[in-house]
Order: C-alpha cells, then sequence, then structure tokens
C-alpha cells in the first residue's frame, strides 16, 4: 500500500491561493515601466486568443502551474510503497571471526579433495561453509598477522563476509602473529553493541609474536565486556618432507601455544578446540555451531520503496514545458513585430 511519511505537507495546498488573495498587488509604476517596442502592432497581427489565455484561471499554463505545485508537494509528502511482511530471523548475537594470515599459514600439512593445500586454504573452505550457517547472527571478520585489522565489520550479509574471507592472502597482515591484538581489536567492535551475546572465535597456528597487547591483557578485557572467546589451534602434528638423506618426518604445529590458547578460551568462558586436518577442522565448525546454536526467531519488517521521484519527475517535466513554452512565444512575438514594423515600413513607404 501507499503511505506518506509527512502528510502534514498538504496543509501547503492552498498556499498560492493565500498568498494571491492576501499579497498587496505588484506596483503600477512597475507595469508602467515596461515597455514594448511596437506592442500595438503585434497586438493587431495576433488573434484575441492569446490575450485571453493570458487571463488567471483560463490559461493553460495557469492549469500547469497548479499541477506543478500539486507535485511538488505530493514529493515532498515522501509517498512510500509498503510491501508485505517479510520475516528475518535473528538470535541477537554478535559473532566475530579473527582467522591467521602469517607466514606459516602457507604450510601444506592439510589436504582437499586429495590435494595438499595450505592451511589457509582448508580454512576458507570450512569457515566458509560455518558463515553460511549462521542464520540470523551478524558476523564480522578481522585478519591479523603482525597487525590486526577489520576485513568486514558486523554484518547480517553473510555472503559478503565471505567473499572477504576467500580474498584474504598469506601474509597480508604482515608475517609474525599479534594474538593480543587480534583480541583487542575484537573487543573494540564487539563492544560498540551493548545488550546482545558477543562471541569471538579465533583461529591460529602459531604462538603470541608481535602486537602491543598481550594475549592475557586482551582476555581479561574481553571477560570485562562479558566477551565469549573460542579458540582454534590448526596445523598438523607429522609431516613428510624432503631432506638430505631421504624423507624426516618433523612436526610442522611446534610453535603452537596451546596452554595460551587454552587460557583464552577458559578465562572468558569458551573453549579451546584443535584441529589436525581437515575433517577434523570441519569437527571443529560443528561444534561451535553445537556451543553457540542459531535460533529460528523471526523479526518482521516491511520493505519500504520510495516513491517521490515520480511526483517530481512529472513537476520538473512540466516546468521544463512551461519554460519552452515561454521561450517559444516571447520568440514569436518577436517575430511578428519584425513583420508589423516591416509593414508599417512599406505603408510609410
Amino acid at each position: 500500500m501507499i503511505t506518506f511519511a509527512m502528510p502534514w505537507v498538504f496543509a501547503m495546498v492552498p498556499l498560492p491561493w493565500i498568498v494571491r488573495r492576501w499579497a498587496p498587488p505588484a506596483s503600477h509604476t512597475f507595469r508602467r515601466a515596461m515597455k514594448v517596442p511596437h506592442f500595438e502592432d503585434i497586438m493587431s497581427i495576433q488573434s484575441g486568443q492569446l490575450i485571453s489565455d493570458t487571463r488567471p484561471g483560463t490559461s493553460k499554463l495557469f492549469w500547469i502551474a497548479i499541477i506543478i505545485w500539486l507535485a511538488l508537494l505530493v514529493a515532498a509528502a515522501r509517498p512510500q510503497w509498503i510491501g508485505e511482511p517479510v520475516g528475518l530471523p535473528t538470535s541477537g548475537r554478535d559473532l566475530m571471526l579473527a582467522v591467521d594470515l602469517s607466514g606459516s599459514m602457507k604450510i601444506p600439512d592439510f589436504s582437499l579433495n586429495g590435494k595438499e593445500v595450505t592451511r589457509l586454504e582448508v580454512v576458507k573452505a570450512a569457515a566458509g561453509k560455518f558463515i553460511g550457517r549462521r542464520t540470523g547472527d551478524r558476523v564480522g571478520l578481522i585478519v591479523f598477522g603482525s597487525q590486526a585489522y577489520v576485513q568486514t565489520p558486523l554484518t547480517f550479509d553473510r555472503d559478503t563476509v565471505t567473499v572477504m574471507l576467500k580474498e584474504t592472502e598469506i601474509g597480508l597482515a604482515g608475517q609474525e602473529t599479534a594474538i593480543g591484538d587480534a583480541i583487542g581489536l575484537a573487543v573494540k567492535r564487539l563492544r560498540e553493541q551493548p545488550g546482545v551475546s558477543h562471541v569471538l572465535v579465533l583461529l591460529t597456528d602459531g604462538a603470541n609474536t608481535a602486537g602491543e597487547v598481550s594475549p592475557t591483557q586482551a582476555a581479561a578485557l574481553a571477560k570485562e565486556q562479558g566477551i565469549r572467546i573460542y579458540t582454534i589451534g590448526v596445523g598438523a602434528d607429522r609431516m613428510e618432507v624432503p631432506s638430505f638423506f631421504g624423507t624426516q618426518t618433523v612436526n610442522p604445529s611446534r610453535d603452537l601455544d596451546e596452554d595460551t590458547l587454552r587460557h583464552l578460551a577458559q578465562s572468558t568462558g569458551g573453549l579451546y578446540l584443535r584441529a589436525k586436518d581437515t575433517e577434523g577442522l570441519t569437527r571443529v565448525y560443528e561444534e561451535l555451531d553445537r556451543l553457540e546454536p542459531t535460533t529460528t526467531e523471526m523479526e518482521l519488517f516491511r520493505p519500504t520503496t520510495e516513491l517521490f521521484i515520480w511526483p517530481l519527475g512529472l513537476a520538473l517535466a512540466l516546468s521544463c514545458v512551461v519554460v519552452i513554452s515561454f521561450v517559444w512565444k516571447k520568440e514569436w512575438l518577436l517575430r511578428a513585430g519584425w513583420k508589423a514594423e516591416a509593414i508599417s515600413v512599406r505603408a510609410g513607404a
């Protein structure tokens, strides 16, 4: 249905009549100062219809002006089309993801579809599916390396968050790991929305080696703000690498600081989860879905479409017609004056 956001504007409909009725008339001296050469000759050439058409209330331009005025009032009243109610699922939860982009995330100790891939590639695939399942949550994305950056602010547009996650690259934020700064930035963003549940899911494969804030200090700040932190440690514990004597078994996750990650989670009411392979990371995100379930509550809203552009466009088009009409009539009068002057010259000759 169509409604008006400011219907009181229609109270100005009689304004032109009030101005004409009560405003003082124009000065006669001013009218006498308007001199038009050969005016009598021009009027004698024209038909009486032109004169009658210029009288208020009978001119076509008069009615066009009324339509323009009404169209402007309708546009100013902001007509809107209110659609049918649409339900949006909402949970009242803000969920921020913090993803490690340090240099160690390029270690190819994971597999995807039978192919060896880096840790980050698997994180993109698993976290992307996790984001798609978070119906009703506002989701944001922070990436961190030597520094921490907000890749995507909190939003209901999960598709955008997924795309921004897929566009991240290793080393984008530096080669080191600033876990404390990532938590601090997440706390800053999450506390801007009081009254809702705040959750931070931090994924890393190393230890805090950079940044200005220690992870312990950042966790204490998160606890004060009521933010739960779930930490995920990624990386295989065994990997075969070529060496001078053939192959050698190494632990690619030897730098992973599990004690700190476990402390961060437990101190804020969260949980530390370990992912050693692709299937393990998938199970981690499924466990997060269980720990922080989405809700089926629906919030109704009516989509609104602004319609003021149509009456405003009509007023503009009619105004152009009026201007063109005046220009054409002025040109016509000038040409008529030239003809009248030519006739008088020939008559005098």
